[in-house]
């Protein structure tokens, strides 16, 4: 964990560096999530299926080349999963052999670099970059129950940790295209005894934004 953040204010503070005197645009995205989680323990890991959420958020683009930025954003997303009643058990709820959801709700920070490339028009983009993400809402729910969780009883945790992919398209008016993936690095909750419990978010997303 202690590594982890000194990479993160590594890169923010050669960002902050490099992008003093660059150009900014400024951006709004925002479209599906499919979130899912993956749970190990003892060696062993297990997944469970994606559900729909959804995405919004704000980017800014600082050029350092003619090829490559520096793409920092704010972003509010939903993760979580989905998962049958016999696969997992919720406290105070009688989930049976009924679908259930994992419900979590983050404030999001990405520092992407990204390549761009021009492609007739407009400009083909890839990239990567950490994120780091804090939870603001954290809830279950199983048919028309609904149960709230605690971050500081039930053993969550509100800070996440990982790695973004993402690439798109842009038009000569500013309108993009995008997809990306989250990968979890850090578990989300605490380990349970001596016990290495681990819980990573992954997610999947795709959808439009507009650069001004």
């Amino acid at each position: 964990m202690k590594k982890l953040l000194l990479s993160l204010a590594l890169v923010a503070g050669l960002s902050a560096a490099a992008l003093a005197q660059s150009p900014v645009k400024f951006g709004v995205k925002a479209g599906l999530a499919l979130p899912n989680m993956s749970i190990s323990a003892g060696g062993i890991s297990v997944g469970f299926d994606s559900r729909a959420s959804f995405y919004v958020g704000g980017t800014a683009d600082f050029s350092i080349s003619n090829t490559f930025s520096i793409q920092p954003g704010l972003t509010f997303i939903s993760k979580g999963t989905k998962f049958n009643g016999d696969d997992f058990e919720l406290e105070d709820i009688s989930t049976g052999s009924n679908s259930a959801t994992l419900n979590l709700s983050y404030i999001e920070i990405p520092v992407n670099l990204l390549a761009n490339f021009k492609a007739g028009s407009g400009k083909v983009f890839f990239g990567a970059g950490p994120y780091y993400a804090f939870a603001v809402d954290a809830y279950a729910k199983s048919g028309g129950i609904k149960e709230t969780i605690d971050f500081d009883e039930d053993g969550f945790k509100r800070g996440d940790f990982g790695i973004n992919f993402l690439g798109g398209f842009q038009f000569y008016k500013g309108l993009n295209v995008h997809a990306g993936y989250g990968l979890g690095i850090s578990s989300v909750v605490d380990n349970e005894e001596e016990i290495d419990f681990k819980f990573k978010n992954k997610v999947f997303t795709v959808g439009l934004g507009y650069t001004f």
